[in-house]
């Protein structure tokens, strides 16, 4: 594979998307689940499925060139504004415009399939990932994506460490929550955006929960538990682009499933320690 990955651009392309998806989703993810939102992902990610069906239509119709990605993307962030707007609006049942969006983006999703004719090989490869779907113009857009999330984290990162694990003090503290959250909501649609063309709409939570839950059955600190939820989340996406490649199905199952063995595995060295302190005592 090596040698194709030099010889062939889309494969190329493919790789260092992955190895950058890596990087973002479960950075993006830590915050995710310390702050109960992991939820969020699978709202946003089914309004990225209605998007992508929307672009597809749109394509279908000759109406003007766009680009599924692009209308993905730009559902993803509409949907975080609405969910932000709603979180307003029920300020006391603030988590109930998660499940309003959800509902909406499978709506819509419905919908804008059946006005593009239904399931094709195009977006079966959105739902699931491809090791061949990443054009040069998608790689860039992609990496575009990734430095500035990995800036907004470094500039902002006391920030939203602080509001994750203490909303109530972030906010006595001078933080300005709302503004905070909100770019925290967008920056998880850009994520889940840029994972499609690897991971599938339907499964980009998966690479966001799953490599963070392996980590916080090790990780002593928050920055230990970003660093190996990276980790985790690398050796997936690793794993399921040459597992795709050989075998020639969509990488998005094998990256969810090699997270899923990664899980066991920690949890199951962690219950192997704890039973070896008990001994010990």
């Amino acid at each position: 594979m090596l040698t194709d990955i030099i010889q062939f651009d889309f494969l190329r392309h493919t790789f260092l998307t992955g190895l950058l998806i890596g990087i973002i989703a479960p950075l993006l993810g830590a915050f995710l689940v310390v702050r109960r939102l992991s939820l969020l992902a699978d709202a946003l990610s089914h309004v990225t499925l209605a998007g992508i069906a929307f672009g597809l239509f749109i394509e279908k119709q000759l109406i003007f060139p766009l680009s599924p990605l692009y209308s993905g993307m730009g559902f993803s962030v509409i949907g975080a504004i609405l969910i932000e707007k709603l979180r307003s609006v029920y300020k006391a049942y603030q988590e109930i415009g998660i499940p309003i969006i959800l509902s909406g983006g499978v709506g819509l999703s419905v919908i804008f399939i059946s006005l593009a004719n239904g399931f094709n090989t195009d977006l079966f490869n959105y739902l699931f990932g491809s090791v061949s779907a990443v054009s040069r113009n998608d790689f860039f857009t992609i990496l575009g994506i990734s430095i500035f999330i990995i800036l907004m984290i470094v500039i902002f990162y006391k920030e939203l460490v602080t509001l994750s694990f203490d909303e109530e003090h972030a906010t006595v503290s001078g933080i300005h929550s709302r503004r905070i959250h909100f770019l925290f909501i967008v920056l998880t649609a850009l994520v889940i955006a840029a994972s499609i063309r690897i991971v599938g709409v339907l499964l980009v939570s998966a690479l966001m929960t799953l490599p963070v839950a392996s980590a916080m059955r090790i990780a002593v600190s928050f920055k230990q538990l970003i660093f190996y939820a990276i980790l985790f989340a690398e050796t997936a996406v690793i794993v399921g682009l040459i597992s795709g490649y050989y075998l020639s199905i969509p990488p998005g199952g094998t990256i969810v499933m090699v997270a899923i063995f990664i899980l066991i595995i920690t949890l199951a060295c962690k219950r192997l320690s704890f039973h070896k302190g008990v001994e010990d005592k």
